[in-house]
């Protein structure tokens, strides 16, 4: 069972999950962005060892589109964006039920 957390990012972002222990980290300078993305997402996805993905909300529209559709539909690792305005990849709660399958927020 895949039990680490990987965090892709710019420097900026990534820095504060390196404080609080987070061993791979792949950092994708905003400028390079486009050309380098995808290749640390690919690799992230290939670990054995990464059960969550961690990424920019933002950063999903530089990945190419085959990349983009791997990793928001890989269920392990799973991807998790933070960032997010509440568009676009539906909010955590969306995220976690993808991830588990079942809404823990459900009423009866």
């Amino acid at each position: 069972m895949s039990q680490e957390i990987a965090v892709i990012g710019s420097p900026d972002f990534t820095t504060g999950f390196r404080l609080a222990g987070v061993r791979k980290c792949q950092n994708v300078p905003d400028d390079r962005k486009e050309a380098d993305l995808d290749e640390a997402v690919e690799e992230t996805l290939a670990d054995e060892d990464v059960g969550i993905i961690v990424m920019h909300d933002d950063d999903l529209s530089y990945l190419s589109r085959g990349v983009r559709e791997d990793v928001q539909g890989s269920i392990e690792p799973v991807l998790v964006t933070l960032g997010a305005d509440g568009a676009g990849s539906g909010g955590l709660r969306e995220q976690i039920k993808r991830a588990i399958g079942i809404d823990l927020m459900e009423e009866d």
